[in-house]
């Protein structure tokens, strides 16, 4: 079972040298540092880690506070690994999911996790029912007088709550979109976006198109990705789609890829429902001729 390490450090001061020779201690083959904030969930080094985990695969940190600062951002990494039949370890915490005590700690935090969220709405609700007997009316007064500079506020607080919620699933479908569009319709880009994500997290193609609009805004992807993409012959276009998957992980199998592309309910050239290791490779060795990939990439793996 391969060990992937990750470790962490918040500033360019730290090394995280002592974390990386713990990981190699511990058997993990590859490690990856980073030195980013934990508050922050869209690092690109974790980013490309989570892509780079395969089934049978065992993320491995220090601590865990290591990988995620929150419960909720923890539990959403561990899903992400899961949904790829991947596993979690922590070398200082009792939590390693490839065994039923860490599986069931798991548990236990998800479910501390959901009653802490209970708490929170039920003293929500106690407190506004408290206020309403006192004659106490909820709300911003300036809202409700319609002021123009409270409207604002309100609304530059909203874009500002929308953009870090964004920031916060960049990994998953900011890659995909800078690498494949215009060159690719939205429809072929939605699903390879959604096709690792698990049914939970998946986007609708107007969730991703104003996600991408608000992106461009900002100046954090190029306006040329809203353009219209180029026609595309139907023979190119499985080609296509599977040079975009291999782009996204050069070191995805055939086998994989056939997984991926089940997911995603995309037929074989012939129209079938379940895909072989040979049909893949016949589409990569075309789209390296289409130029599509290069030819490095197309035959890593194979």
């Amino acid at each position: 079972m391969p060990l992937i390490g990750y470790a962490r450090v918040s500033t360019e001061d730290q090394t995280p040298l002592p974390q990386s020779e713990a990981l190699q201690s511990a058997g993990c083959v590859e490690i990856f540092a980073e030195h980013a904030s934990g508050g922050n969930r869209a690092r690109p080094v974790l980013a490309r880690v989570l892509e780079r985990v395969q089934s049978g695969d065992t993320l491995v940190v220090v601590r865990i506070d290591r990988l995620a600062r929150s419960l909720s951002h923890l539990l959403e990494v561990i899903e992400r690994l899961e949904a790829k039949g991947a596993f979690f370890r922590s070398l200082q915490d009792p939590i390693d999911t490839a065994s039923p005590q860490g599986k069931f700690t798991l548990q236990v935090l998800g479910a501390a996790a959901e009653f802490e969220r209970a708490l929170i709405r039920e003293r929500t609700k106690a407190g506004l029912a408290s206020a309403r007997a006192k004659g106490r009316v909820g709300g911003n007064p300036g809202l409700r007088a319609k002021d123009p500079a409270a409207l604002r506020k309100v609304r530059l607080a909203r874009q500002d709550g929308y953009m870090e919620r964004l920031n916060e699933t960049a990994q998953d479908w900011v890659p995909h979109v800078r690498r494949l569009r215009p060159d690719m319709a939205w429809e072929d880009v939605l699903r390879i976006i959604n096709a690792p994500l698990p049914p939970d997290r998946r986007w609708t193609q107007g969730r991703l198109l104003r996600a991408v609009r608000a992106y461009v805004r900002d100046g954090f992807l190029p306006a040329e990705v809203l353009t219209r993409a180029g026609r595309r012959y139907t023979d190119d276009r499985l080609p296509a789609i599977v040079a975009a998957i291999k782009g996204a992980d050069p070191e995805i199998t055939l086998q994989a890829i056939c997984d991926r592309l089940e997911s995603m309910r995309e037929r074989t050239p012939r129209g079938r429902a379940n895909w072989q290791p040979s049909s893949v490779k016949m589409l990569l060795e075309r789209a390296e001729r289409l130029g599509l990939i290069s030819s490095e990439s197309a035959h890593s793996q194979l």
